[in-house]
């Protein structure tokens, strides 16, 4: 979704200014309509920009001078749009990011900062948040966006069957891991033990992460062919190597977790547990969800959506206030209800609700042990290289280490462009 660099798009797209115009946040008017209303528009991505009008209401009625305009887009279109409003300096008061495309429109100038808001809008403060989450919204040490919803990396496992394989309860470390993979991969032909997703962009960090690899150094330099970050890439290859990871089985987690458990174990977001619930609901008593195994540690890793105001909003005071409505611990309760996202705001959690569902309190444990990646511009292009060259080595045999001093190489020059 992000393969086109900023500067491309900035020099293809600045005579298309003209057709943003009517999603253009600029006004030549004091930006008030007869009724004496300001509009703020909103873009929303996804099944949350066709959700958003919901919460909208409940602003509105507590704001009654400020109208929210929202639209939806589709998330596979959103990112090309967002750099198209970038590069004609036009688009919405408020936006919604995913987490990894901070820094991109953060390093063009495109997000404002919001730290001359946070001392009237206390919801904003940096404090209410997940510390993993609230990283996801910085870049050069500012505040650009405050964290919306959140979600992180858990294992999921049929219970049952891991309790036939001598384990009654989830592996806690990554030799358990490792040593339950197999013994569930050992059951026969056609079965295995765990389901690596070797396209998952940040699983090989978060391994890299799990083993102490601090991936970049004081200076900005990658640290990808050091020792923490090698064995880690080492580590996640025996599962691929030793027989107890489904490679190209062609079907999905939860048709892997249903009969007999052809993968009884995978790793994924919170939103898994919806869709097992509802497709797979013969397995309840027999499936639960963990915190991630660990070695050095056992960080997962943050995804989520952050709230950002544009740079180019000419109601920015408006839009403050609106980031602000939607950090309120009600407001991310009443979100979660809609959207069965997670709250970013940590008050959320105690929320009797979420306090008494033990997979939810797996993740709330989980999410105090998340981390979020660097919050570089050049990073989804760094990803895309990780998936490419550890693809050599689980399918091509390649060296580990040359490999990763390759990666490193490549990633270093990326970094620098």
């Amino acid at each position: 979704m992000m393969k086109r660099t900023l500067g491309i798009i900035l020099t293809s797209t600045l005579l298309l200014g003209g057709a943003l115009a009517g999603c253009s946040s600029k006004d030549e008017s004091s930006g008030k309509d007869a009724n004496g209303k300001t509009t703020i528009t909103l873009w929303g991505m996804g099944a949350e920009g066709k959700l958003l009008p919901e919460i909208v209401k409940d602003f509105e009625k507590g704001n009654p001078d400020i109208h929210v305009e929202v639209q939806a887009l589709p998330w596979d279109n959103a990112h090309d749009k967002l750099l198209t409003a970038v590069a004609s300096k036009s688009g919405p008061d408020v936006v919604q990011l995913g987490t990894s495309w901070v820094p991109e429109l953060a390093s063009a100038g495109a997000l404002t900062d919001i730290t001359p808001y946070i001392s009237k809008y206390p919801e904003l403060e940096s404090k209410n948040f997940f510390p993993g989450a609230v990283d996801t919204t910085k870049f050069e040490g500012k505040p650009v966006g405050v964290p919306w919803y959140t979600e992180t990396k858990i294992l999921f496992y049929r219970s049952d069957l891991l309790k036939q394989a001598g384990y009654n309860e989830a592996p806690k470390t990554w030799e358990e891991l490792s040593d339950a993979a197999q013994k569930l991969a050992a059951r026969g032909k056609g079965k295995y033990g765990i389901a690596i997703n070797a396209k998952e962009q940040s699983l090989g960090f978060m391994f890299a992460l799990q083993n102490g690899s601090k991936l970049i150094d004081e200076q900005g330099n990658p640290l990808f062919n050091q020792p923490p970050f090698v064995e880690a890439v080492k580590y996640l290859n025996t599962f691929f190597q030793n027989g107890s990871n489904a490679l190209d089985l062609g079907i999905d987690s939860v048709q892997g977790l249903q009969g007999d458990g052809i993968v009884p174990m995978f790793i994924s977001g919170p939103f898994m547990i919806r869709e097992i619930k509802s497709k797979a609901p013969e397995l309840d008593g027999k499936w639960n969800v963990a915190e991630l195994p660990g070695k050095v540690n056992n960080l997962s890793v943050l995804g989520g959506s952050n709230l950002s105001i544009m740079q180019f909003s000419k109601h920015p005071e408006e839009s403050a206030k609106f980031l602000a409505f939607m950090s309120k611990p009600e407001t991310q309760l009443k979100w979660m209800e809609l959207s069965s996202t997670l709250p970013a705001a940590t008050k959320s959690w105690d929320d009797a609700k979420l306090k008494s569902d033990p997979m939810l309190q797996t993740i709330r444990k989980q999410l105090d042990h998340s981390a979020s990646l660097p919050q570089l511009a050049a990073w989804e292009e760094v990803s895309q290289q990780f998936i490419k060259s550890f693809e050599r080595i689980y399918r091509g045999q390649a060296d580990v280490q040359k490999e990763m001093d390759d990666f490193n190489q490549q990633a270093a020059s990326i970094m620098k462009k």
